[in-house]
């Protein structure tokens, strides 16, 4: 033991598992997570083939997010028609695998529940069809999932245009109390997909109180394009038409099948649902923490940083208040390596608003990959996410200049498969933006740093990426919010 240092697990090694453990893996399913995230979904489908796409992905993570609304909107890509049978004819994909994904995870929705949810939204574009006796199904839908006695965030997730949500937002203004409105306001969260029709900007200077995530501006601003915009000088393969072909398109049952072709860039609405979903790094209260779909700071961007001049076909209009929008991240991708150290930080620094996203594509590309396998395999047959255990609290707290320990020593695998580790500081992240490097070895259950010296309180925060090395390998995560006092 080093001198001061504080050591907050007892560290017992991880036992190899022997060859024979994902063979014997008991094929129960994997329960549901306890609580789970609202959404609705707002989608100009057949606008272009990639809403289609992130209806498939989503589907397959349905066992883990409360969807609570399917509802066909326009947008600016398409003004005067929504398409709600396209996204029956996905359900129905759906519904030829859903007894198979209840071999490998429970809490996968009916079919019948699915197809419940699909509405049609406003039928026209932007907000000339918002006001006095324009409700449709969708906007009605959204205002009645306000008003359910549950306790929990309702998202909205924005595809497309936002007129149907800024229907349900008229609606409520005029027809409840203040106070009432003020309460089901204060349960939304949207995440849009920049703006895709004039109802945003009016939406967000109308109730400006309203927790709301968007890349304003042209779609070369938008954080969620780091789904599919190339990395330079990196491995891009898991976005290739290749990869897709392989792992999603062919020879994966008949929800897969209907994954088409990119036809102008892959999964763009994806990322407004990616951090919903409960994989132990995101918290969708706190869009500062990072997740899958990207990472966003409160403030008011200047319209020169939106991209005024880019492709995105709605006019741009300063902001009024502060929004979550666009933050940037510096990262150095993890190389493998042949020998030695299974692997270790590139040569190549990035720093980008899409940085955000692009440090865990790959996790969430496989994951993708993964549970595509479970509409056709038997659970024994397929690979299953680890589970991270902390051999201590999520948060600590601990003086300048002491040295402190954090393991994952206790997680385990589903299938038996042996473990890989990964620790770091996200140092964008909490009060102390300079990196503090841990004193050993980065890519082991359990590792040690020294907290730097300050002059008052200030928050960092840990990140442990554990991932199998099954076929596809799959990552979870850990955070630890480490406080340092003078």
């Amino acid at each position: 033991m080093r001198t001061g240092t504080i050591v907050l697990a007892c560290c017992a090694l991880i036992a190899s598992p022997n060859a024979q453990a994902k063979a014997n893996a008991a094929a129960v399913p994997l329960a549901a997570p306890a609580v789970k995230q609202r959404m609705i979904v707002l989608s100009d489908i057949e606008a272009d083939p990639d809403d289609t796409q992130s209806f498939i992905r989503l589907f397959l993570y349905a066992s883990e997010i409360d969807l609570e609304g399917l509802i066909a909107t326009t947008s600016v890509h398409m003004r005067t028609a929504i398409h709600p049978d396209s996204i029956r004819r996905i359900i129905q994909g759906y519904a030829q695998v859903h007894p198979n994904l209840l071999k490998h995870e429970a809490g996968f929705p009916t079919p019948d529940r699915l197809r419940s949810l699909v509405r049609d939204g406003q039928p026209g574009y932007g907000m000339a069809t918002v006001g006095a006796g324009k409700d449709t199904p969708g906007s009605r839908l959204i205002v009645e999932a306000l008003e359910r006695p549950d306790p929990r965030p309702l998202w909205i997730s924005v595809w497309g245009g936002a007129n149907t949500l800024a229907q349900a937002l008229h609606a409520i203004r005029e027809t409840r109390s203040p106070d009432t409105a003020r309460r089901l306001i204060a349960k939304l969260r949207v995440y849009t997909i920049s703006d895709q029709d004039d109802a945003g900007a009016w939406i967000r200077k109308s109730f400006p109180d309203l927790f709301y995530i968007v890349s304003p501006g042209g779609y070369g601003a938008g954080t969620w394009t780091g789904i599919h915009t190339l990395i330079d000088g990196a491995d891009n393969r898991t976005i290739s038409n290749a990869w897709l072909r392989d792992n999603i398109q062919q020879g994966h049952g008949p929800l897969g099948a209907l994954y088409p072709d990119v036809s102008y860039d892959m999964e763009g609405d994806t990322p407004a649902y990616l951090s919903l979903i409960p994989n132990g790094l995101s918290d969708p209260e706190h869009p500062d923490w990072g997740g899958w779909g990207g990472r966003y700071e409160l403030y008011t961007p200047p319209v020169a940083t939106t991209d005024p001049s880019g492709f995105s076909g709605v006019t741009i209009v300063p902001e009024t208040r502060p929004i979550w929008t666009n933050a940037i991240d510096t990262y150095t991708p993890q190389v493998a390596r042949a020998y030695g150290r299974t692997e270790g930080p590139g040569e190549r620094q990035i720093k980008d608003f899409r940085a955000g996203i692009w440090r865990w594509r790959d996790d969430f590309q496989n994951d993708f990959a993964a549970r595509m396998a479970w509409t056709t395999r038997p659970f024994a047959q397929a690979n299953h996410a680890p589970v991270v255990h902390l051999a201590h609290p999520d948060r600590l707290t601990v003086k300048s200049g002491q040295r402190f320990v954090l393991s994952a020593v206790n997680s385990t695998d589903p299938d038996g498969d042996s473990l890989s580790f990964q620790w770091f500081h996200y140092a964008e992240i909490g009060h102390w933006q300079t990196g503090i490097a841990n004193g050993i070895a980065a890519n082991i259950h359990t590792v040690d740093f020294t907290a730097p010296t300050v002059t008052e309180p200030r928050e960092a925060h840990f990140i442990v990426r554990v991932n199998d090395k099954g076929d596809p390998p799959l990552s979870r995560y850990e955070r630890v919010i480490v406080t340092i006092t003078p």
